[in-house]
């Protein structure tokens, strides 16, 4: 058998998935396009073995857990998916961008935007001659 038909198939089918994730913005096909990615590298590990007559079938093996890990993303994926639209109303990748939740600047527990919220710092020079408001603080002070 030729490696070449099998490694030509698995490309484009790669190909095809990644431009599947890359330019689809619906969830499910997203998921969909991983899968066909996965499948293009389960292609050539089994061409790769049968190629290399590998007496214990390495190749195949591994293909056997690729397909279980493949199975176990779509199930736990689907579960995201189906509560998110729950939740959202929406599997569009755009829209979902769109209402994610922003930190709450009057929530006392958020102490990381606590700087983020200061009060800025009085940056009027006194000296200045333009800054009417800095000679009117220098002769309050004084």
């Amino acid at each position: 058998m030729h490696l070449v038909y099998p490694a030509v198939l698995a490309a484009l089918l790669f190909c095809t998935g990644l431009y599947g994730v890359l330019a689809r913005r619906n969830v499910i096909l997203i998921l969909m396009s991983v899968e066909l990615m996965l499948n293009a590298v389960n292609l050539n590990l089994v061409a790769f073995d049968v190629w290399l007559r590998d007496k214990l079938h390495s190749g195949q093996a591994l293909t056997l857990f690729t397909i279980a890990i493949a199975a176990a993303e779509i199930g736990i994926g689907l579960a995201i998916v189906l509560a998110v639209h729950r939740n959202r109303g929406t599997t569009d990748i755009d829209k979902l961008r769109d209402t994610a939740e922003t930190p709450d600047p009057d929530d006392p527990d958020d102490v990381d935007d606590a700087d983020d919220h200061a009060e800025p710092e009085d940056r009027t020079d006194p000296e200045d001659p333009e800054d009417p408001e800095g000679r009117e603080k220098a002769e309050a002070a004084a």
